[in-house]
């Protein structure tokens, strides 16, 4: 069971989708796998407002099932599949499918993304995910928040960026720093302090989640004293960080010490040649779908360029 492929994309959030029309418009064939969440972490989301394009805004959902539909309209491939592991050692790369499928590649485009990381509340990844007021997106979802009151919990520079800017979109911000310190760089903390609606709760953690339909409140506990009260909340912002989604690429590809996939600076290239990485896989800092799009159609052309300059090189040492 084995396939050649010209253009393989390995991920289907807006990185993927737009590396796949950039590929299949200039004949290069993609083929799309999925894994695990179609879509990506825009599937989550239930309004995004802050798209080009979309002037009345649009779910998250739908807005991936209109990316899909003009790779697919391109001659985009889409299969519903995940990749579980790679082998990058020679000029074609060899991947392998759940099903346990083959694929050889002559390029290579990541775009797995990365997952945002939960507490474990109970019903809070749910309520994320049905739009009932938590998110891991202050800059996504910040605006629905205008005049309320928030909780953003974390106290490293993620947590320390968010609440800022939250501060100068809602009512008060409610700042849950589990240690009596902040690891955020100084420069963070000093925009925190500054912060008149911004309070930092020190040595506290959030124990519950309060609301039916929507966020209403959170229940919080001083580890220090024991004590417990509840904060009034319509939002409630995660902010410990993300996970990129690379793992299988682990000993192939360069990363940093959090598994963000390194590219050489002003391309998605990777340190294996024909193999680029676009989206969240590479990005910790914008993690935006707009950014992502960018750079999955910057991975789009630098695979069809990187696929030029071989096919002249095979041409003059044929000659």
């Amino acid at each position: 069971m084995k396939e050649h492929i010209k253009c393989l994309i390995i991920g289907s959030g807006p990185a993927g989708y737009t590396a796949a029309i950039y590929a299949a418009r200039a004949n290069m064939n993609p083929v799309l796998y999925t894994g695990e969440q179609p879509g990506g972490q825009l599937t989550t989301t239930t309004e995004v407002e802050n798209y080009p394009g979309y002037p009345e805004g649009i779910t998250g959902p739908d807005m991936m099932e209109d990316f899909r539909k003009q790779a697919e309209r391109f001659g985009t491939e889409v299969r519903y599949e995940l990749i579980n592991k790679v082998d990058f050692s020679g000029p074609i790369h060899k991947v392998w499918t759940d099903a346990g499928k083959e694929i050889h590649a002559d390029t290579v485009i990541i775009s797995t993304g990365a997952s945002a990381k939960w507490l474990g509340l109970p019903r809070e990844a749910q309520m994320a995910r049905e739009g009932k007021g938590v998110s891991a997106c202050a800059v996504c979802d910040g605006f629905f928040y205008r005049g309320k009151e928030v909780v953003v919990i974390g106290g490293g520079d993620t947590a320390a960026e968010e609440a800022t800017y939250l501060s100068k979109l809602v009512k008060k911000v409610h700042l849950l720093v589990r240690r009596d310190e902040m690891r955020a760089s100084k420069i963070m903390q000093e925009r925190v302090f500054r912060a008149s609606n911004l309070e930092v709760h020190w040595n506290t953690e959030a124990t519950e989640i309060l609301g039916e339909e929507f966020v209403e409140g959170v229940r919080i506990k001083n580890s220090e004293t024991g004590e417990e009260k509840t904060l009034p909340a319509q939002g409630f912002f995660v902010a410990i960080g993300h996970k990129p989604n690379t793992d299988v690429f682990k000993g192939w590809l360069d990363m940093d010490e959090a598994g963000y996939i390194k590219t050489i600076p002003g391309t998605t290239r990777t340190n294996i040649e024909g193999v680029f990485a676009s989206g969240d896989a590479q990005d910790n800092v914008y993690r935006q779908a707009v950014t992502a799009a960018g750079t999955g159609c910057m991975a789009a052309l630098d695979a069809e360029r990187y696929l030029a300059a071989k096919e002249v090189e095979e041409m003059a040492d044929a000659n």
